[in-house]
Order: structure tokens, then sequence, then C-alpha cells
């Protein structure tokens, strides 16, 4: 997460790195529980409401996610990601963290940076495809059940 900070460019956006991490958990929330509310994802990420709120309006405003009246219930609010990648979006898809990488595992050259990287690439996958929907099951069921 500090490696995507650090890579990220905050010029303008008035950010404080509670902020950027902050959004960062939303955005990542709001990709994997589409159409889903501010308290929703407030009980999912253990962030507080109001840090939800400020990290989804700056979303909002930056065009990645929009927000509608949930049909259901009038008083809540429903986010989810804009149908077009934003043009922050695409900026900073674009950004390459090596550099970042570079300073946080301390590598000496561009070769042992490409090394660390493809490392990462690969624990990245193999968290996507396989750890983590365990681990987040896991989670789901609760302290003192059995893991089995």
């Amino acid at each position: 997460m500090r490696m995507g900070e650090e890579a990220l460019p905050t010029v303008g956006l008035n950010l404080s790195p509670v902020g950027v991490r902050s959004s960062m958990v939303v955005a990542a929330d709001i990709d994997e529980h589409p159409g889903t509310s501010v308290r929703e994802i407030a009980e999912r990420t253990g962030l507080v409401q109001s840090l939800v709120s400020a990290s989804v309006a700056r979303l909002r405003d930056a065009g990645v996610v929009v927000t509608e009246t949930d049909p259901n219930d009038r008083r809540r609010t429903l986010v989810r990601h804009a149908p077009d990648k934003s043009p922050r979006e695409m900026e900073v898809e674009g950004i390459p963290v090596d550099h970042a990488v570079i300073s946080a595992f301390h590598a000496g050259d561009d070769e042992e940076a490409a090394q660390v990287v493809a490392a990462l690439e690969t624990l990245s996958a193999r968290l996507a495809t396989d750890a983590l929907p365990r681990f987040r099951a896991g989670l789901q069921r609760g302290p003192g059940v059995s893991r089995g």
C-alpha cells in the first residue's frame, strides 16, 4: 500500500497519506462489491463511516465512481465504479512503481529491481487466485471456528 502511495501523483489533490490509503481501500472494496452502500463499505473495511464518505466523495469528484440513491431505501446511497475510466484512473494506471519498489526493497540496480517486481507480480497472481479467497472465507467464518 505504501509503495503505491509513493508512486501516485498527488499534485493538486491535497491528500494526506491517510486520505490516499483510505481512498485506495474504498476503491478496492467498491471493485469487489459494486452497488454497495457507504455503511457496508465501512463494515467490510473497518474504516469509520465518515472516512468512507469522504473517500467516496473524492472518488466521485475524480470521476472514478458514481453514486445513486437506493430505489428501495431513499436514505441509502449506492456506490459503483463509473462505467468509463476517468482521466485520473488512466493517469494512475500508467505510472510505473519501479522507483517505489527499488526504494522499499533497497534494490541495488535495474536487474535486481526487475527481479523484485517479477516476484511481486507472481505473488500478486497467487494471492488473487489462491490465497485471498481462502483467507476471506476464513474471516467470514469468524474466530474460533475450525479452519479445517
